[in-house]
């Protein structure tokens, strides 16, 4: 298994359905942009109530990518 260096960046996903939607919105959404991730870390869970129910939930989390080799860089 060859070794890898990972950069962290720190994501907040949010959704009206479930933390677990909101973990899949901000992945979906960091994937646009930035290659190579490989893992996630909920830090944070936090919800939103509204007249006694459950409105929005949030998650923040950590999400490790792969550098590229420099050979690989454009």
């Amino acid at each position: 298994m060859p070794n890898h260096t990972y950069r962290v960046i720190e994501l907040a996903g949010s959704s009206e359905i479930s933390h677990a939607d909101a973990v899949e919105n901000a992945v979906a959404r960091a994937s646009q942009t930035t290659r190579n991730l490989r893992w996630f870390e909920i830090t944070q869970m936090r919800g939103e109530i509204e007249d006694g129910e459950i409105r929005h939930y949030q998650v923040t989390m950590k999400v490790g990518f792969t550098l590229e080799d420099s050979d690989k860089v454009p």
